[in-house]
């Protein structure tokens, strides 16, 4: 008898649904069937911070870390991420290069009224736990005051309706995966706000030496979600992005070419610097680390404390 596969997640109804979606891809496209893979709720130390910058504690790995741990004890098999959550350099002994095609990267607004960001009134609070999107949106709205959000979807949609704020920003791809899209008060296009690095992005991990698994993932990566989420992290690698670090990067491929934009602020938010390339699309890799590199040199290293 074959061994059940085990999928470690967050314990969120997020994560949850991302979970069933790596389940329910590696069962179209192997022989194996439901009975056959297991889901696996494990808490996070992030999921445990309710009212603190994740920096203050550790950073990103918070929401990965533990479950890293299991896959690295074999108590799980496949680790499924938010690509947007993973540390840009890979956990000893892991590796992560499977990736579910991407969906929308958009950042949104949902507010009290169905008010858009410029129609808020005079220096309205919005929620975010980003240092990028609180920069970002400064930028479309000086006055605005940005106040520290944390929470699941669910937790934030209540703090918005209890009056705690007057509008909050969250990603385009958790709410239509929640089939919340009649709370959206405004979409960003990725020009007003670049996003975070992968968003939108569902990223399967696994033991490096792991070969049943690998071959089994191999079959259900997307190929052009994952030249696009690797051209993206090149950039968080070279510049060693943290949760502190204000960066958004985002790309498109059309026919044959790689289209990658960028934007780092400083650790004040004060100074913006931006970089755009295009390129042939089998230099993903390349052009990532290039952008990385001029953004590097151009903020002068006042993106990092």
């Amino acid at each position: 008898m074959t061994k059940k596969i085990i999928i470690g997640s967050r314990g969120s109804k997020l994560a949850l649904l991302y979970a069933q979606k790596a389940k329910d891809t590696i069962i179209q496209n192997s022989n194996l069937g439901n009975e056959d893979i297991v889901i696996k709720t494990i808490t996070t130390q992030g999921d445990q911070v309710k009212d603190s910058r994740l920096s203050e504690f550790g950073g990103k790995g918070l929401f990965s870390s533990n479950i890293e741990k299991e896959l690295q004890e074999k108590i799980i098999d496949i680790a499924v991420h938010a690509l947007k959550d993973l540390p840009a350099i890979e956990t000893e002994g892991l590796i992560t290069d499977t990736f579910l095609e991407r969906n929308d990267a958009k950042e949104i607004l949902i507010s009290k009224n169905k008010k858009k960001l410029k129609e808020l009134d005079l220096k309205s609070v919005v929620g975010t736990s980003s240092y990028r999107r609180e920069f970002q949106i400064k930028k479309i709205r000086p006055d605005i005051n940005c106040k520290l959000i944390r929470g699941n979807v669910d937790t934030r949609l209540k703090k918005l309706n209890e009056g705690q704020y007057d509008a909050i920003i969250l990603s385009l791809a958790g709410i239509k995966y929640l089939k919340l899209e009649n709370e959206i008060s405004e979409i960003f296009s990725t020009e007003e706000i670049i996003p975070s690095a992968g968003q939108g992005i569902i990223a399967l991990q696994c033991r490096k030496n792991d070969d049943r698994i690998i071959s089994l993932l191999q079959k259900i990566n997307h190929d052009e979600t994952y030249k696009r989420a690797h051209a993206e992290r090149n950039i968080l690698k070279v510049l060693e992005g943290d949760c502190e670090t204000a960066i958004g990067a985002h790309s498109v491929i059309k026919e044959n070419n790689i289209i990658i934009e960028a934007e780092l602020f400083s650790l004040d938010g004060s100074k913006r610097f931006y970089e755009k390339k295009t390129g042939k699309i089998e230099k993903f890799r390349e052009i990532g680390k290039e952008i990385g590199q001029i953004l590097k040199t151009k903020s002068n290293n006042s993106y990092k404390k």
